[in-house]
């Protein structure tokens, strides 16, 4: 809870900055630029940490930690120093690529936030590994919420007040051709807001650095880049090459590169979820890993997180039509296309997060090659099928491509991890409860569709969640009086 909930806070408010973007900006299209630029930023954060993270956790467990910690470092802040170079070296070669010719400054600025972003890595490691909570959640906030204030001010107060007050001081400070470019601006003062509250985090690092510990962790640490990569092609590359392969003329490629990127933060709601779990759950792992029931605690685990996804798939699922309403209110509906592939791209994002449970079986038994190459084979699935179906189904053709991605990492990660690292998870039950909630879904838009009432969507929508809710707690009943403030409810 105290990883959790301060990243979900953290990761909540980004997104309700990320959804506020209809209220803003009329045509969607005036969003692409921006969708293009945080669909670069995670394939470049992979390069830059390369593994190192996962690496700290790992190695924390037999070697000192402050030695550890400042030969990882020294490497961060070397590596970090020269990519960010080459990033503004080829900054020209980069916009063409990524069609933002237009706004070569956007690469900088994304170059900016990668810079500081990375060399916190560690930092909040560290935090994590030495149970160190509240500072880590006070700094992960405090970021969010600075970038929050100044997209606010310079996107939405500014303008405003520039516009009924002509000639006054505040034009100095403002430039209303930077338009949509003040969001990276905001996320550039979070950023380095964040690196000056870690202040006492870096002031602890020391110049040393062991050629032969830092040999060892890169040979442990490679093929998570590698598998880092892969997550990020299947996570990010619909986004990324959409306008390329969609047979539709460039300004209405970008409006529904747009509007899918709208789209895809609605599923990515438990994704946020995901993220503050293995914000916690990385560590544990691993502190865990030699105690004799290991393999049952990670299997409890397992199952309250299926059953937390099912939760999330729900709410998003039965009440999207909310989403719809919402922004045919402000903009006639121009920002509801697609919501219909929500579901679809929500429930791949459930499997994602279970491949996340499952991964641990080759951190911990040193093959995580064989966990780059089922990421690997997940790619080479999103790349195909975005190919091939995007031109064709538009939205719904990138929704099928993550959703058969991520289903297949998932089975495949399950069936090779049961054979090295067996875990005894309770297979049939969790099957049992995403195939309930699809159904669930399933029977709710045909209700709806026999008769389109508000109200009615409503009581229904509601009505299901609370049938999945009691379900729930009739089963696990046992489980849910052990913990404490729940099992009063149960």
């Amino acid at each position: 809870m105290w990883y959790g909930v301060p990243t979900i806070a953290s990761r909540f408010l980004g997104y309700l900055m990320n959804l506020s973007l209809p209220l803003i900006f009329a045509q969607p299209s005036r969003t692409a630029d921006l969708t293009q630029v945080y669909a670069i930023i995670p394939f470049l954060s992979v390069l830059f940490t390369y593994g190192l993270e996962t690496a700290y956790f790992r190695f924390s467990q037999d070697q000192d930690a402050q030695k550890l910690y400042n030969t990882l470092s020294v490497s961060l802040f070397g590596s970090t120093i020269l990519f960010t170079g080459l990033l503004l070296f080829f900054k020209n070669n980069i916009a063409g690529w990524a069609s933002l010719e237009e706004h070569p400054e956007y690469i900088t600025w994304m170059a900016v936030i990668i810079f500081f972003d990375t060399i916190s890595t560690l930092a909040f490691a560290r935090l994590r590994q030495e149970n160190k909570p509240k500072r880590y959640a006070f700094a992960r906030i405090s970021g969010v919420v600075m970038n929050v204030v100044v997209v606010i001010l310079f996107m939405a107060l500014i303008p405003k007040y520039v516009h009924s007050h002509p000639g006054s001081f505040i034009e100095k400070f403002y430039n209303k051709d930077t338009g949509i470019g003040y969001y990276l601006i905001g996320n550039i003062c979070g950023s380095v807001f964040t690196f000056f509250l870690l202040r006492k985090e870096f002031f602890q690092i020391r110049l040393q650095f062991d050629r032969a510990l830092w040999l060892k962790i890169m040979h442990y640490s490679y093929p998570l880049v590698i598998v880092g990569l892969g997550g990020m092609v299947n996570d990010m590359l619909s986004r990324l090459i959409y306008q390329h392969v969609v047979d539709l003329p460039h300004e209405q490629a970008k409006h529904e590169l747009g509007i899918f990127g709208n789209i895809y933060r609605l599923a990515v709601l438990i994704t946020i979820m995901i993220q503050a779990f293995r914000m916690a759950a990385e560590p544990f792992f691993f502190n865990r890993s030699k105690e004799e029931n290991a393999p049952r605690i990670y299997a409890r685990i397992m199952k309250f997180f299926v059953i937390a996804s099912c939760f999330m798939f729900l709410f998003i699922s039965l009440y999207i039509d909310v989403f719809a309403w919402f922004f045919k209110a402000i903009h006639k509906g121009a920002w509801a296309e697609g919501l219909y592939i929500v579901p679809l791209l929500a429930l791949g994002n459930v499997f994602l997060g279970i491949y996340y449970n499952l991964s641990i079986w080759y951190k911990l038994t040193h093959k995580n090659m064989t966990g780059a190459m089922i990421t690997i084979s997940g790619a080479v699935i999103t790349i195909i099928l975005n190919i091939l179906l995007i031109p064709k189904f538009h939205y719904l053709g990138a929704a099928i491509a993550t959703f058969s991605c991520y289903l297949f990492m998932m089975v495949t990660s399950y069936v090779l991890g049961q054979k090295h690292f067996p875990v005894p998870y309770a297979r049939k039950k969790l099957i049992a409860y995403l195939v309930l909630v699809v159904l669930i879904y399933a029977i709710h838009r045909g209700l709806v569709y026999v008769w389109d009432n508000h109200w009615f969507y409503l009581g229904t929508a509601t009505a299901l969640l609370g049938f999945f809710t009691i379900f729930v707690a009739k089963i696990e009943k046992k489980e849910l009086e052990k913990i404490p403030f729940i099992k009063r409810f149960v």
